[in-house]
């Protein structure tokens, strides 16, 4: 399969070298040049099929040209090798638990799998690459366990000072080897601005050749597909009414749920659940998108003032942007907003949301005003504990630390200062090489 830019300005690629360069030469974000619909065969059988299996299946139709069969199943099987379980929370809502890989955030499916298929494209390649990613909170740790001692690579992350959680931190920091972590005096936007600065240098090829983990790399995004045909297929009745709650910061999850409904997963409408960084419901509303400057929440992984993913998703409507308008309903929330949704939940329910989760809860909420007779999900992204200090406060609880991250909280961290200035990061990674 091609491979084309959202950019418009550059020839269509393989995927081979849409994942290793992750961005066009136009800065435009890759897109496959088709997405097949499964047949209505699949879509039926999900309930009786693995994740592995609908894993496999969803993958082929991007990759299949350029990978056989059995290296395929191989990716995909070791990328996810965890549960994804849906859980009722209340009458027609339903949670997507996705926080039961390594890191405990939903960003293991997709960067489980780029390891594997970036290590199996540079097999046998003498020469070395660097991974370089920007992250509001998961998408480091997510990376870090997925490349940590993959032969031929290292990573680079860079992650906003004073803006991620404590345990958050522990995992972008601690794992030393091929991971180094660069701590932005600065916001999430001056990291991803970084991070782009870098890949359209064309001086800096001479030194060191790059890739990215994060959601711009194709190879990152369309493997989030996977778990919206899982999540289907786990709900109690397989109807045609089914609305989807994500919470939103760079929208590559919401774009990997729109691709899935184009292969003909069928949800009715999508939920772009954001906090106050809301540019896309404002979009949606007012037909105008105006990036702004991120401002900090309780909900970090999802402070993003100028999301990347907005231009795939535009380009996937470009004939009928009407279209987008009835896909996808905005909504947003304040941290005491999210808190309350939180309370409440836990008092009525049980169950205990994370802030970006509760965000997600909370437009599920509303969708379902505007679609009574509809059931659904929504993403929860990562596990509460993650952010201990809010879920705690709170809900006044002392809610338990996994062993898989307690182990991180006695390691030392380890990170280089950088100010949120281009040239600093280019000087590191010139006197790296």
């Amino acid at each position: 399969m091609q491979f084309y830019s959202t950019g418009k300005k550059s020839g269509n690629v393989s995927l081979r070298e849409a994942v290793i360069h992750s961005l066009a030469p136009d800065n435009g974000l890759y897109m496959p040049t088709q997405i097949s619909e499964l047949p209505p065969s699949f879509i039926a059988g999900l309930r009786h099929r693995s994740l592995q299996e609908i894993g496999y299946e969803v993958s082929k139709q991007f990759f299949g040209d350029d990978i056989d069969d059995a290296t395929l199943q191989n990716l995909v099987s070791g990328a996810l090798s965890f549960e994804i379980p849906l859980v009722k929370v209340r009458e027609g809502i339903y949670s997507l638990e996705l926080f039961h890989g390594p890191t405990m955030a939903f960003k293991d499916v997709g960067a489980r799998f780029m390891a594997r298929l970036l290590g199996h494209f540079l097999h046998g390649d003498s020469n070395r690459i660097t991974v370089l990613v920007a992250t509001s909170g998961d998408t480091g740790s997510a990376v870090a366990s997925g490349f940590a001692g993959v032969e031929g690579i290292d990573v680079v992350i860079l992650y906003p000072s004073g803006k991620v959680s404590e345990i958050q931190e522990k995992q972008l920091t601690t794992y030393g080897g091929n991971v180094t972590a660069l701590e932005i005096d600065g916001v999430f936007d001056d990291c991803q601005r970084m991070v782009k600065e870098a890949f359209l240098d064309s001086s800096l090829k001479e030194y060191v050749s790059l890739t990215s983990a994060n959601s711009i790399n194709l190879a990152r995004l369309i493997p989030q597909s996977v778990y919206y045909f899982y999540g289907y297929g786990q709900l109690p009745a397989l109807t045609d009414d089914v609305i989807v709650s994500v919470p939103s910061g760079n929208f590559g999850n919401l774009t990997a749920g729109l691709i899935a409904k184009r292969m003909g997963l069928p949800i009715t409408t999508f939920a772009a659940a954001t906090n106050i960084n809301d540019i896309v419901p404002q979009y949606l509303r007012t037909g105008i998108f105006s990036p702004k400057p991120s401002q900090a929440t309780i909900s970090n992984a999802m402070d993003v003032g100028n999301p990347s993913n907005f231009v795939r998703m535009e380009s996937m409507y470009s004939g009928n942007p009407k279209s987008l308008l009835n896909d996808i309903k905005g909504f947003s929330f304040t941290n005491e907003q999210t808190k309350e949704i939180m309370k409440r939940v836990y008092s009525a329910h049980g169950y205990i949301l994370d802030p970006h989760g509760a965000i997600g809860f909370g437009a599920m909420e509303q969708m379902l005003k505007l679609y009574p007779a509809a059931q659904g999900f929504f993403l929860e992204t990562a596990h509460p504990a993650k952010f201990k200090d809010v879920v705690d406060d709170t809900l006044q609880l002392d809610i338990p630390i996994p062993e898989q991250l307690h182990h991180f909280m006695t390691r030392n961290k380890v990170s280089l200062k950088l100010p949120a200035e281009y040239d600093a990061l280019r000087s590191f990674l010139k006197a790296r090489a």
